[in-house]
């Protein structure tokens, strides 16, 4: 940490500081720099093998302790803070068939609502970053991991919508109802912050044409971050679609107008859609940059072609769904992108173009490397494919990929940030893979989805867990 004031960094928020610029973006490298490498060479593995429950219990005790000050995924990432994440990776931390106990309750909302407020703070400030670095109490850097972002805004109005969404669905916990007047509370707060971050997003697109087709693209001239931020590369398909899905959710909490921002697109916003359709999709199946060239179908697609939860699909629509089956069947063919013997499956066939600091520190790292949460929204999407086409086609899939997700957790005594290629943590000589304690909720609330039932038994009754230490 950075103690003092940080020379020629400029505050921008009275709650919590933030800065921006060329000093700060530095300050924040050596931050990154000290805290990856530290967490890779002096950081002891202690995780063994335990039984799920056992595992489930010790993640929400770390992920949501009383002591954190944000929500975030876990070593090495833990000194960082990454907005996209409540889009992408913990969409249901509220959802009540994943709470242990009514304790489990109060922490979650207390640390959601804590992140929400300074990822809210940061949009007024102007600062929408991949980022968010802490500096000491209050104050943060706000840099660009590895490219502008396409994704932060999904998290940023993803977690204000959980909070907003909190009393939704049937839930013993009576904080719920009073998280969802804060959340509602907050909108009202930052509403006008919110709007404007999204029209200027609307606004930085820009056009393209190929193919016959013609649509506005984020990345036409270089490189924006999603998820998958360390591909180097253009025109993907998942960062458009999380700029459409920001727009659709934007209007959905009432935000944005969807005439306003069919005026600044100069077209409807589902011709929009329909345009970037036609564009990654003109083969029959999405493909996943149109800046790689390659006859292959299989080399073509990534497995983030799934996007998030309530994002870009809409499984109702027989058009979409007959693109999703064809890509989904492309990947389920293919033995390339899976561990051998297993249902774990890669980000994609090969490794991606990526900058030189990632080719020789994590050359897998978003290529050939299986990422439990992008396996379990392939699998979510499968289910919902299923519920939507009437015909129990994927199912089975989607079951066995969350079989094995949960016998890797058991083994390695966690829930894994990614597995390398041969199935074991990721480990190269300068990275580890975190235990991602804050994404284990997701995993059970799909898991409920798939099998009919919760994952531990003893979640069946909310009000009878073991309890929570600490």
């Amino acid at each position: 940490m950075v103690s003092g004031n940080v020379e020629g960094l400029r505050p921008l928020n009275s709650e919590h500081r933030f800065y921006q610029g060329l000093a700060a973006t530095c300050v924040a490298n050596c931050l990154q720099a000290t805290n990856f490498l530290s967490d890779r060479f002096l950081r002891r593995a202690y995780y063994g093998s335990a039984k799920i429950d056992e595992l489930y219990r010790n993640s929400i005790n770390s992920a949501f302790s009383a002591r954190e000050a944000f929500l975030v995924t876990g070593a090495p990432h833990a000194s960082a803070y990454y907005p996209r994440d409540f889009a992408w990776f913990y969409p249901d931390v509220l959802d009540p068939q994943t709470i242990i106990d009514s304790a489990d309750a109060t922490r979650r909302i207390r640390l959601l609502e804590k992140s929400v407020r300074l990822m809210l703070g940061a949009v007024r400030s102007g600062i929408i970053t991949t980022t968010l670095i802490p500096v000491k109490r209050n104050r943060y850097i706000g840099a660009n991991y590895f490219a502008l972002p396409s994704d932060t805004l999904l998290g940023v109005q993803g977690g204000l919508e959980q909070i907003i969404r909190a009393d939704l669905r049937a839930s013993p916990y009576a904080d719920m109802a009073k998280a969802a007047r804060t959340g509602c509370a907050l909108l009202a707060e930052y509403r006008a912050d919110l709007k404007r971050a999204v029209l200027d997003l609307a606004r930085s697109l820009e056009p393209y044409e190929s193919h016959q087709t013609r649509t506005l693209l984020c990345d036409v001239r270089a490189p924006r971050s999603a998820a998958t931020d360390t591909r180097a590369e253009r025109l993907r398909f998942v960062t458009n679609a999380s700029v459409y899905a920001t727009f659709q959710q934007s209007i959905r909490l009432g935000i944005a107008d969807e005439s306003e921002l069919e005026k600044i697109l100069g077209r409807s916003l589902s011709q929009y859609k329909t345009e970037l359709l036609l564009l990654f999709g003109r083969d029959g199946y999405i493909r996943h940059s149109l800046d790689r060239k390659t006859d292959s179908p299989v080399a073509s697609i990534a497995l983030d072609f799934v996007n998030v939860q309530r994002g870009f699909w809409d499984l109702k629509n027989e058009t979409e769904r007959v693109l999703f089956s064809a890509t989904t069947d492309l990947i389920l063919a293919e033995p390339r992108f899976r561990i051998p013997d297993t249902f774990h499956f890669f980000v994609s066939v090969d490794n991606p173009r990526k900058k030189f600091i990632h080719r020789i520190a994590t050359p897998s790292y978003q290529g050939r490397s299986a990422w439990p949460t992008f396996n379990v929204e392939f699998a979510d999407r499968m289910l919902e494919y299923d519920e939507f086409s009437g015909v129990e086609r994927y199912r089975p899939y989607a079951r066995e990929i969350l079989r094995q997700i949960r016998d890797a957790t058991e083994t390695h005594g966690g829930y894994q940030e990614l597995l390398s290629e041969d199935g074991l943590q990721y480990r190269t000589w300068a990275y580890r893979g975190a235990i991602a304690h804050s994404w284990f909720p997701r995993f059970l609330t799909v898991w409920c989805r798939a099998f009919g039932a919760p994952l531990i038994d003893w979640m069946q009754d909310p009000t009878a867990g073991p309890g929570l230490s600490g």
